[in-house]
């Protein structure tokens, strides 16, 4: 019987440790996300003292005076790297634009379903009473350069066997909302909050609405086109 009692009593003992041991293994051998998320996350500047530099402002700390100096200082270096992009690339878009807004550098005659729909809008203008010309430049540029220009600048690979990546797309981006200010009616106003995209062009944009203004009148002025040789154009084509 003492053995017995013996055995038992040292058995539990046993027992207890095991348990013991088994829990303390279980509080302190948790997964390594349990630990990060015991574990204080700590900044960079109070651990060592390196800052985080990025080519991108940073609009969380926008509170912070040394936050500000120094996406002043990155907003600098994007605006002169943007200014250079611009200049390299300067002769292209002016060309671009001047081949689409002109009929008479375009290598060849314009096309007559181009003057066919303008005249055809001027006839529905006239019939309305819409005297406004606003109104008609709008009409001419939702019908043409908004609708199929701007979607074959920002879309190259429409036409061409290219790869689009994300710098060429941001690019494109950037000349097909010149593009678009240009077939403007309203009046382009920037401010200091002006996104950059807008600021580049914002002196070149004056003139290529005036090269819009000069097509839709160069065309306005052509010879009409009667319904029959447009239905054989029509034919012709197809």
């Amino acid at each position: 019987k003492q053995v017995t009692a013996y055995n038992a009593v040292n058995n539990s003992t046993v027992s207890r440790t095991s348990a013991s041991k088994y829990e303390n293994m279980i509080r302190y051998t948790g997964s390594p996300d349990s630990l990060r998320s015991r574990t204080p996350m700590i900044t960079p500047d109070l651990e060592s003292g390196v800052k985080m530099w990025h080519l991108v402002k940073n609009h969380e700390h926008g509170d912070q005076k040394e936050g500000d100096r120094g996406s002043k200082m990155v907003s600098e270096i994007y605006l002169t790297r943007l200014l250079a992009t611009k200049g390299t690339l300067q002769k292209f878009v002016d060309d671009l634009f001047e081949t689409i807004f002109s009929t008479a550098h375009r290598g060849s005659a314009l096309p007559l379903a181009i003057k066919y729909m303008f005249d055809f809008l001027d006839e529905q203008a006239d019939k309305h009473n819409i005297h406004d010309p606003h109104v008609r430049h709008t009409w001419k540029s939702n019908c043409l350069p908004l609708r199929f220009w701007v979607n074959m600048i920002k879309n190259p690979q429409f036409v061409f066997d290219i790869h689009k990546n994300s710098i060429t797309d941001a690019c494109l981006s950037v000349v097909a909302q010149t593009f678009m200010d240009s077939c403007s009616t309203s009046e382009h106003r920037l401010g200091k909050d002006s996104p950059s995209n807008k600021l580049l062009y914002a002196k070149d944009i004056p003139s290529y609405k005036n090269w819009v203004e000069r097509y839709y009148s160069d065309i306005a002025k052509m010879p009409a086109i009667s319904d029959q040789d447009m239905n054989a154009y029509l034919a012709e084509q197809s």
